[in-house]
């Protein structure tokens, strides 16, 4: 669908207006604001015409049931939004499938601007979240209003989750309270390459216990912060032997299956021997790997440190497992022609196929082709480099250009009446 140059012109400036402007609602993951988000974007559905489900998610209820893949953050409201532009009837659904929580800005001196300011410099847009991933929802919500000017045959979603960051709290909602869909596209930051496919990733904690003592006879006590070194270099060790041979999808990444340990606390006084550290950090699951079979690597990894250590084999260090469960997801091989259409709507608007690779990072994908059986598939605009990072921005041709594709997919996906 091509618009004439004035209306694409106002159609740009109006997605770089919507996008600053949900960059300016700080919708940090647990926080007020992931509520006010929604709110907003569902009186944005109403005023074009979608049919609109916003509904309260029953958090502590969710949050209990076995099959919960984890929460990070501490909440106890929490909204789920789906807006529907039906079809005319007898073709498929297509589902666009959007988180609004973004990670915190960090230290705000470090970006050049307000992190929540929604800077616009050429064709950048600045701010958090503006590519993990507003522009996407943006890009989303553009192809649907496009697509309001189509008499489609299936239906069109456009699904607004929370929680995406720190577990899936949004997606798992929306399949439980019962919306499905015969495809879906994640416009998550992909530099407009189709990704079929996530690694995992599991949230670790370790417990290190030492000998506390007096700093000045340091001998009679045992530095917990000594103990963990080794444990670091072991770690170091089971990453480079599990990424020695990964699925082709993922040898575009160095380390598709990367192990951090992103936080280390010990001891309470200067004057102390530490005898107590805690380290936090995630371990990446390879695609096809059941989540037990990464933990038990770990442990093992661990166990096999302890074991050589006079202390730490009779005060073995404890792993705890919390937090965020990411399994690995993949589009499934019958996908219903998903990938193909996409790569051909890509290749009608740009002008060339898309790259096609999987990610390193867990996403929602694995609870939507996993949980709810969806074939789910990313694809939307900026560079994953810029997710998470300080002076995150997206081009605005980026998001433009995903936008014409999406609405191009769903034409061919749903079909025309």
């Amino acid at each position: 669908m091509t618009l004439p140059a004035g209306a694409a012109d106002t159609e740009a400036a109006a997605m770089a207006g919507l996008l600053a402007e949900l960059v300016r609602i700080p919708s940090v993951g647990g926080s007020p604001a992931e509520i006010s988000i929604q709110e907003r974007l569902a009186a944005w559905m109403r005023g074009e015409g979608l049919e609109v489900d916003l509904w309260p998610i029953p958090v502590a209820e969710i949050t209990a049931e076995e099959g919960f893949p984890g929460m990070e953050v501490p909440r106890t409201r929490a909204l789920g939004l789906v807006g529907r532009l039906p079809g005319a009837g007898g073709g498929p659904s297509l589902m666009l499938n959007c988180h609004v929580d973004v990670v915190p800005p960090g230290d705000a001196s470090a970006w050049r601007d307000d992190p929540f300011g929604g800077r616009v410099h050429g064709d950048l847009l600045y701010g958090r979240g503006s590519c993990d991933m507003k522009g996407g929802l943006v890009a989303a919500l553009f192809a649907v209003r496009a697509l309001r000017r189509v008499r489609l045959r299936g239906d069109v979603l456009i699904a607004c989750v929370p929680g995406e960051e720190d577990g899936g709290l949004g997606s798992y909602a929306l399949l439980r309270r019962g919306w499905t869909a015969d495809a879906c596209v994640i416009p998550e930051p992909t530099g407009l390459d189709a990704v079929p496919a996530n690694a995992g990733a599991l949230t670790f904690r370790l417990r290190i216990r030492g000998r506390t003592a007096h700093a000045a006879r340091r001998d009679g006590g045992v530095n917990a912060v000594e103990k963990f070194p080794p444990v670091l270099a072991a770690l170091r060790d089971l990453e480079r032997r599990r990424n020695a041979n990964v699925d082709p999808l993922m040898r575009r990444w160095n380390l598709p299956y990367a192990i951090e340990v992103g936080t280390v606390r010990a001891g309470d006084w200067p004057s102390t021997v530490p005898g107590d550290l805690v380290a936090e950090g995630r371990i990446g699951v390879a695609l096809g790997e059941p989540e037990r079979d990464a933990r038990d690597a770990l442990e093992r990894a661990v166990a096999e440190v302890c074991a050589s250590d006079a202390w730490l084999s009779r005060h073995p260090v404890e792993v705890e497992w919390w937090g965020g469960r990411f399994a690995s997801g993949r589009l499934p091989a019958d996908d219903g022609g998903l990938l193909d259409l996409l790569a051909a709507a890509h290749r009608g608007v740009t002008g060339a196929p898309p790259a096609v690779w999987g990610a390193p990072y867990g996403s929602d994908l694995r609870l939507l082709t996993g949980l709810g059986g969806i074939p789910a598939v990313q694809y939307g605009p900026g560079d994953i480099d810029r997710m998470h990072a300080h002076d995150e921005r997206v081009s605005l041709t980026g998001v433009a250009t995903a936008s014409r594709v999406l609405t191009a997919l769903a034409v061919s996906h749903c079909g025309t009446a």
